[in-house]
């Protein structure tokens, strides 16, 4: 336990630090693709895969190597990933074509989840029940940091120095990553020593998943439907397929038997599909509606993570001595009141009023957010961390993907192929407002699922008794 409490700190560091670069490279790159076009002279279907190709890698690699690292070790896992992702970001700064670009990407999606699903369960398994909500409410807030500054700060490279610095600017973190990692983290977290690993299982799951997200991508084209009938099917199999091996790389039975996992991770995939599209909604409306240029819209937008980064650590140190359900729960109502009342928005309603929904929304997240981590990582055994840790950020990647989803047919039902014009205005609020009201039934869902995952305490009470 001593040794334990010894590598919190420098734990706490790489993963703040890991948890800030993805996030941030994310948001930061959307703002350089128009600088990207230019270079390569791309189409925008094209330009799309530079952002696609990165978020479809780590998706896919998420849970098999989620597996990988509880059988040969998650410090292992995770520093590898590391080089992987610093290697790849260094070398996409000098891409001389835009396939460089993108294959570069994939291997930056493939170190991310290696990353991302060893992090957090090496966090998990160094921090006790009572500091674990506020280890992770710290490692929440630098995800919403990067959110937040990435579009200021990759805008700021990208104008001074070009679109390439943005790659360039990134290594630093990595770079102090890898060295306290293999300095400081002297321990090693290994939950499934010596079991096979399920080939055939993450092949089938890393094609479902693919087929799944690339026909949703295309919606509402009918080969989307298509591609997301044998993306079902291809899941369907995957289950069957988990059911009959040994060492699968993904425990069905946490979400058949954990009560608290499954219900948990449904409230996570809930709640992202029901929030993440509308930064990208309030985007349009500010541009379009409100006549605003992108850097004074994204100064109106920065509202909601702000606030989310500010309250994400308060929320993880209510979540350890306050049942986690209780305030993701709360922050789930919150951010239906929030919807509700973007719905009502029009052309006349005030910047003010804006920021006040944005920060509501940006509070219930937060809210949600830690406390509802924090529920997922302590309802599982040590061994599963790695498996768990994959699976919540699947569900987050999935969250959003839908969310996308559902705003393009809506915008594809009520626009069609119109462009948004002053003579289309009235039809971009007609949809603006159905999506809204789609998100705000999906949220309301979700509260019950958040509400009913069962208490943590009495959870982690009964299998510490097992164990």
């Amino acid at each position: 336990m001593s040794d334990d409490r010894s590598l919190e700190t420098p734990t706490l560091m790489v993963a703040t630090f890991t948890s800030f670069m993805g996030p941030f490279m994310i948001s930061a790159v959307n703002v350089a693709l128009p600088a990207i076009q230019k270079e390569f002279s791309v189409s925008a279907v094209l330009l799309s895969w530079i952002a696609t190709s990165y978020l479809l890698s780590t998706a896919v690699f998420l849970v098999p190597f989620g597996k990988l690292a509880d059988i040969h070790g998650r410090k292992k896992t995770f520093a590898l990933g590391l080089m992987v992702f610093v290697l790849s970001t260094f070398l996409t700064a000098f891409s001389i074509s835009v396939w460089m670009l993108i294959i570069l990407r994939i291997f930056q999606g493939m170190g991310t989840a290696m990353i991302v699903t060893t992090g957090m369960a090496i966090l998990t398994s160094v921090f006790p029940l009572n500091k674990r909500g506020s280890a992770i409410g710290i490692y929440v807030a630098a995800v919403y940091i990067g959110l937040s500054v990435g579009p200021f700060v990759g805008g700021a490279l990208t104008h001074h120095f070009g679109w390439r610095s943005i790659f360039i600017a990134t290594v630093p973190f990595g770079l102090v990553s890898i060295y306290i990692t293999l300095t400081y983290l002297k321990k090693e977290w290994v939950g499934e020593k010596g079991e096979k690993f399920d080939t055939i299982g993450s092949i089938l799951y890393g094609c479902a998943l693919l087929t799944l997200i690339c026909g949703a991508s295309l919606l509402p084209n009918k080969t989307a439907y298509f591609m997301m009938a044998v993306g079902v099917v291809g899941f369907i199999a995957f289950a069957k397929q988990e059911q009959r091996a040994n060492s699968p790389v993904f425990e069905l039975k946490l979400f058949r038997n954990n009560k608290l996992f499954a219900f948990s991770s449904l409230a996570a995939l809930i709640n992202y599909a029901a929030t993440f599209a509308i930064t990208f909604l309030l985007s349009l409306y500010l541009q379009f509606i409100k006549g605003m240029g992108p850097r004074s819209a994204g100064l109106i937008l920065i509202a909601q993570p702000i606030v989310m980064a500010s309250l994400s650590p308060l929320a993880g140190r209510w979540s350890d001595r306050i049942e986690p359900r209780i305030i993701a729960s709360g922050g789930m109502a919150v951010t239906v009141l929030g919807l509700v009342q973007l719905i009502t928005i029009g052309e006349t309603t005030s910047i003010a009023y804006l920021i006040a929904i944005l920060s509501m929304l940006g509070f219930g997240f937060a809210l949600f957010s830690s406390p509802n981590m924090n529920a997922i990582m302590s309802s599982v055994e040590k061994k599963h961390y790695g498996i768990a840790s994959g699976a919540v950020a699947t569900m987050r990647l999935l969250g959003q993907m839908f969310s996308m989803a559902t705003a393009t047919v809506v915008f594809a039902i009520i626009l069609g192929k119109l462009q948004i014009t002053p003579s289309t205005y009235a039809l971009f609020l007609k949809s603006f407002k159905t999506i809204l009201f789609i998100f705000t039934l999906i949220c309301t869902v979700g509260i019950f699922f958040s509400f009913s995952r069962g208490a943590l305490r009495e959870s982690s009470s009964i299998s510490s008794k097992k164990g």
